[in-house]
């Protein structure tokens, strides 16, 4: 070191009430923003959620058990639809 330098820690350069009052406001102004976007994304979740809720709850699961000795089951549903299907006989009588 030089005996002309010293060791000085140099202070924060202070600022003026109104800027930091500024940045204040500036900030408030944010976090605002970021609670109303924080409602929006909530209520749309809740939204979808419940919306896919009510769209599965639309179907209906129909189980049909038909025994047939010969393995084979058709059934017609309640929309003509021919359904094909074995039965779990894995043995059919010859």
């Amino acid at each position: 070191m030089n005996e002309n330098e010293t060791n000085v820690v140099e202070q924060p350069a202070s600022i003026p009430f109104y800027v930091h009052e500024g940045e204040i406001n500036r900030l408030e102004r944010i976090n605002k923003r970021f609670f109303i976007l924080l409602l929006i994304v909530f209520f749309a979740l809740v939204g979808t959620n419940a919306y896919w809720i009510w769209y599965e709850s639309q179907f209906e699961d129909v189980v049909v058990t038909q025994e047939n000795a010969d393995g084979y089951n058709n059934y017609i549903g309640n929309d003509g639809d021919i359904i094909n299907g074995q039965t779990d006989n894995q043995n059919p009588p010859s």
